[in-house]
């Protein structure tokens, strides 16, 4: 069971990036399972925070690292910067798909068309191809869409396979994607005053903060938080616009004991600046370890 905490006959309104078909809705689904959610599809990762930060939407989906392509880095400046927290996280593995047109072969094809990451995950491919030039767009979805609402004939798209099934559009190659352990991290947002998970079904923890300036000042705070028996799954470190050398950590950590988590928090709290808690959640271990089964 997720730990959101809402009435289940009433449907939550799940702002996602992209497209219907996008990966994004794919994660959604996945993390909201048979709760009632309406997806609403929004085309930049700043509005999805902002109608988040207004309360004009429930939640929002964002992908926050990929195994192939790294972190978004901007992302995280997003999440600090708004009245949000993260609720909860999904992983997903990521199969991209070369589609068209019914009826045609790879032969016919001229161009592909897809958001730039699809496009890296998929260039050797394609390289034996030299004949289709590869156009980048703003999502995989629209790319999709797009070829079926103008019937491009010689033209295809990389995206998921719920893609390809609502926009009628056959798939030439499936998981053409280099990296066959493709896969991405995606977050769960709310706004800040919504209710918080329950703290016994709170496994993660995601924070951000900055640093003094002083020889040894991140390995004490890592050391402080492995003595609490926290297991540090993922530092970040962004530049702080504007100050020389100054860096924002984000640190995602598990843990097995809420009290000795927050112990450490207050342990920490006076080795560090600035200290934000971005989110308190389940791990998404469960969809983690279910795609590595797939």
């Amino acid at each position: 069971m997720r730990s959101e905490n809402y009435n289940q006959t009433i449907v939550k309104k799940v702002a996602i990036q992209g497209g219907s078909g996008a990966f994004h809705e794919i994660a959604a689904r996945s993390y909201f399972e048979n709760k009632p959610i309406d997806i609403v599809c929004i085309e930049t990762f700043d509005e999805i925070v902002q109608l988040v930060s207004d309360k004009k939407i429930d939640f929002g989906v964002m992908a926050i690292e990929n195994t192939v392509a790294g972190s978004l880095l901007p992302n995280y400046a997003l999440i600090r910067e708004a009245p949000v927290k993260i609720m909860g996280e999904q992983y997903l593995r990521v199969r991209q798909n070369l589609m068209a047109l019914p009826g045609q072969k790879i032969a016919d094809i001229t161009e592909v068309h897809s958001h730039y990451m699809a496009i890296a995950q998929t260039r050797k491919f394609f390289n034996q191809y030299p004949h289709i030039k590869l156009v980048e767009s703003p999502d995989t979805a629209l790319s999709a869409r797009k070829i079926q609402d103008k019937k491009l004939v010689g033209k295809g798209a990389i995206a998921s396979n719920l893609a390809a099934e609502m926009y009628g559009l056959e798939i030439l190659a499936a998981g053409i994607e280099t990296n066959k352990k493709n896969y991405t991290r995606f977050l769960i947002l709310a706004h800040q005053d919504s209710e918080p998970n329950p703290s016994s079904e709170c496994s993660k923890a995601s924070l951000c903060f900055s640093l003094p300036h002083h020889k040894g000042s991140l390995s004490q705070v890592l050391s402080v938080l492995a003595f609490y028996d926290n297991n540090l799954t993922k530092i970040q470190s962004t530049p702080i616009v504007g100050q020389e050398f100054r860096y924002f950590m984000y640190v995602d950590l598990s843990y097995d004991n809420f009290e000795r988590y927050q112990q450490s928090i207050s342990a920490i709290t006076p080795l560090v600046v600035d200290l934000q808690i971005l989110g308190e959640y389940k791990y998404g271990i469960e969809s983690l370890e279910n795609i590595h089964h797939q």
